[in-house]
């Protein structure tokens, strides 16, 4: 790295070169590039010192990277994770913390922090992060950033460290609509679902009832601007047992994670961070019975989605509960935020459809983000979709 880093977002490898096509749909834009993909020339590090002392240089990159590379993007740097990808705080015990720029005494969101604060910080103009149970939905929020969880499947998370395989996405942030939008085009070819240039809207009560009082009226506030351009959304309940959906999630996610990284972990017994140590721990007592009825619900409830929303429907709710919360925080509020917060987050990783997050608003001074979920296979029409419904619906600050 071979410039300031005043976010501290970046990881502090020697400079290797990175070869990217002169000309190209992404040609001109800067690039980042969280530390659990694979990038010729440097180690993988995962935010972990024990994975970082065991990867070496990689000989390959990562074939999202060599896409964005080939596309025209050119690479600035690897950048910083939660340990293993196992947080939504974007607080890394060993290596530190990012700074958020659009909110420096608010944490930046983990565990795709540096690429979220790389982006909102000016220092790349598009970053590649993770996402499994929100780790690029909501840094983005929090930063004020566009940011996606596609479709489960539909980009290659190949030479990429796992958390839960069956839920982890690679995802993107961009600070505008347009080149957020080139990203998806770059990257996606035809959609399997393209939405239509109207799509039925449906607004979740339910889970705008999730997020804080203050935070709901905004979001609300937000949806109506939208409405003369693109039409009143029909409210649904979407969860007749929201806690189901959560644990369902929790015990696929701890069961997939022990298996991911227990191994290493009993091995060679690593000083894990507050937080992620007791949630591998919870992850080692998931049972055989615990694991199938999650899998259970995720069925049921992907079906009921699908139902919903058919080959043209865009579910419309909040990306978190709040605006990011402060720094001084304790970890027993960080962790029942994040609990509140997976209630939100659990829906498109259950269901493997894509999400899009969009800066519509501020609160206290702080970003916060409004999400659209599409049909799985929707990715690029939903992005498409995303742009517009953002210059339709934010809230412009002076």
């Amino acid at each position: 790295m071979t410039f300031d880093d005043p976010f501290r977002c970046f990881v502090p490898y020697p400079d290797a070169p990175v070869k990217h096509a002169v000309a190209g749909p992404l040609s001109g834009l800067t690039l980042a590039v969280k530390d659990l993909f694979d990038v010729k020339g440097y180690p993988t590090g995962a935010g972990s010192p024990l994975v970082l002392a065991q990867s070496g240089i990689k000989d390959k990159t990562a074939p999202i990277v060599k896409d964005l590379l080939k596309a025209g993007a050119r690479f600035v740097g690897k950048t910083h994770t939660d340990e293993l990808a196992f947080s939504l705080n974007g607080q890394n015990a060993h290596f530190g913390s990012p700074i958020n720029p659009a909110a420096p005494e608010r944490i930046t969101g983990g565990s795709s922090c540096g690429s979220m604060a790389a982006v909102a910080g000016r220092l790349a103009d598009i970053a590649i992060g993770s996402d499994t149970g929100g780790s690029v939905r909501a840094p983005a929020s929090y930063g004020g950033l566009f940011g996606i969880r596609p479709s489960h499947g539909r980009l290659s998370l190949k030479r990429t460290w796992p958390l839960a395989p069956s839920l982890d996405t690679p995802g993107w942030f961009a600070r505008d609509g347009e080149v957020f939008a080139r990203v998806a085009n770059a990257l996606f070819g035809p959609d399997k679902a393209e939405l239509p240039e109207t799509p039925r809207l449906f607004i979740a009560d339910d889970m705008f009832a999730q997020a804080v009082p203050e935070a709901e009226t905004i979001l609300r506030n937000v949806v109506q601007r939208a409405i003369p351009e693109l039409g009143q959304p029909e409210g649904v309940k979407l969860a007749r047992d929201l806690d189901a959906l959560y644990w369902a999630f929790r015990w696929i996610q701890g069961r997939e994670a022990w298996a991911s990284d227990g191994a290493m972990i009993e091995r060679f017994a690593p000083p894990l961070g507050p937080g992620v140590k007791e949630r591998f721990a919870f992850s080692k007592t998931v049972t055989d019975a615990e694991y199938a009825k999650g899998e259970a619900t995720r069925k049921s409830f992907r079906a009921k989605l699908s139902r919903l929303l058919g080959q043209d429907g865009v579910l419309i709710l909040p990306t978190m509960p709040d605006v990011a919360p402060l720094i001084a925080a304790k970890e027993s509020e960080l962790e029942d935020f994040r609990n509140r917060a997976l209630r939100l987050l659990c829906l498109a990783g259950l269901s493997g459809f894509p999400q899009v997050t969009i800066p519509v608003a501020q609160r206290e001074g702080a970003p916060l983000g409004l999400s659209l979920i599409g049909p799985k296979g929707s990715d690029r029409s939903l992005v498409a979709f995303a742009v517009r419904y953002e210059r339709a619906a934010r809230i412009r600050i002076a």
